[in-house]
């Protein structure tokens, strides 16, 4: 266990430090989660906890530098990707994606959402890139709808993370999608995860690099995120733990990603804008740090403080908006009272309401392996919690509640 603080006590009590510690210490001892690693800052100070161990058998300890899959909270870095191209003219909100990703030409929509694969209507209007950067393009998760054919076929596809195969290389991944019709006429309603991953195909193109390759040269590098990719080199494998995912029956640790051989141990076949970058609560709070700063960095603006704005700031129409609305409202046991923040800006979610001790304003998102990754502008307030304990069970995700808890009862002033 450790504390570390630096700069002078900017707005954290020191019985509030000590209550996230304890409470945070607390889901470590019961057993439920083997270890993690926690930072909160506030203007010039940062405190980091770093409790337990990496294996729930004990083993080496959780450390500040551990390393972990950030899952879906790897979608707000992604989205800055797109932003440098917003910034420098090489993308516009409203043009069509189709020079780019010529695959997504000529969509056909479901007459029903839950209705046959060949029922359907042309497409009113092309796909632009705002509908892609909105996650409104027309195609994604929805988890209201499992088991349709749509549903079905995306999954039989591949183009999801987290399937026994892993997703293809780009071009057979766009293939694929471009096999599919749309659930949804383009713009009409947001969908989960796959515009996160289509954002990592249309920069590649645009700018006729790897995806990785540019978020390297332009974000990481500028901001020191010197642990951040998509897969783990073999001299820092010792720093990832196991990913686990508990049987949902017996909450039995179960193995589902080991560090050694496991998915980040080589470079995949497809750079996962939506869910597969690694990284550390350092490298994060570099990111979520700079967006605060309105898109600087020490001296260097990594985005302009308009393309920041957007990102940060609910695009999302009540109609478009409906699918997550739904899932917040009647699904909540389902997911444990995540994703209950009223808006969606650009790859992330966005508070609209004051559902909990979080402010209006208050943007970031959550990783199915256990993470939790937001920044308060209000507050000028950074929290990150990192685990390894994927939610097939809620104790990651109560975890992650109480921490938000204990970090704002932690503000002082």
């Amino acid at each position: 266990m450790s504390l570390n603080l630096t700069g002078q006590h900017s707005g954290f009590s020191e019985t509030g430090l000590r209550r996230i510690h304890d409470v945070l210490a607390r889901h470590v001892e019961s057993g439920k989660i083997p270890g993690l690693v926690a930072l909160v800052s506030r203007g010039a100070e940062t405190h980091v906890e770093a409790i337990g161990t990496m294996r729930h058998d004990g083993g080496a300890p959780m450390r500040r530098d551990t390393l972990f899959r950030m899952a879906s909270t790897s979608k707000p870095v992604t989205m800055a990707a797109a932003m440098i191209l917003l910034d420098e003219c090489r993308l516009r909100l409203d043009d069509l994606v189709e020079p780019w990703l010529p695959e997504l030409a000529d969509r056909q929509v479901l007459k029903r959402v839950d209705g046959p694969l060949d029922d359907t209507v042309p497409a009113r209007r092309p796909i632009t890139v705002r509908d892609v950067l909105t996650s409104t393009f027309g195609l994604g998760m929805d988890m209201t709808v499992l088991g349709t054919p749509i549903m079905n076929a995306v999954f039989e596809q591949g183009l999801t993370p987290n399937l026994p195969e892993p997703m293809p290389e780009p071009d057979e991944w766009m293939r694929r999608l471009g096999t599919l019709p749309l659930m949804h006429q383009p713009g009409e309603r947001w969908q989960y995860q796959i515009s996160s991953d289509l954002v990592g195909v249309l920069v590649a193109r645009v700018t006729g690099q790897s995806f990785e390759t540019f978020l390297r040269e332009r974000l990481f590098d500028p901001l020191g995120m010197k642990d951040t990719g998509f897969h783990v080199p073999a001299d820092k494998i010792d720093r990832l733990p196991p990913l686990y995912t508990p049987d949902p029956g017996t909450g039995e640790f179960t193995v589902w990603d080991e560090a050694e051989g496991g998915r980040h141990s080589r470079p995949p076949a497809f750079q996962d804008g939506g869910g597969g970058l690694v990284s550390t609560v350092d490298d994060y709070h570099a990111y979520f740090r700079m967006l605060l700063n309105g898109g600087m960095h020490e001296g260097q603006r990594i985005l302009s403080r308009p393309a920041v704005e957007l990102m940060t700031t609910n695009r999302l129409t009540p109609e478009q908006n409906a699918a997550r609305t739904t899932m917040a409202r009647d699904n909540v046991h389902v997911a444990f009272g995540q994703g209950q923040h009223g808006g969606w800006g650009m790859g992330m979610a966005v508070r609209t309401y004051r559902g909990d001790y979080a402010p209006v304003g208050q943007f970031g998102w959550d990783g199915g392996s256990g993470t939790s990754t937001y920044a308060d502008p209000h507050n000028q307030l950074t929290g990150i919690l990192l685990t390894q304990v994927g939610m097939s069970t809620p104790d990651s995700a109560l975890a992650i509640h109480d921490f938000w808890t204990t970090l704002y009862q932690a503000i002082d002033h």
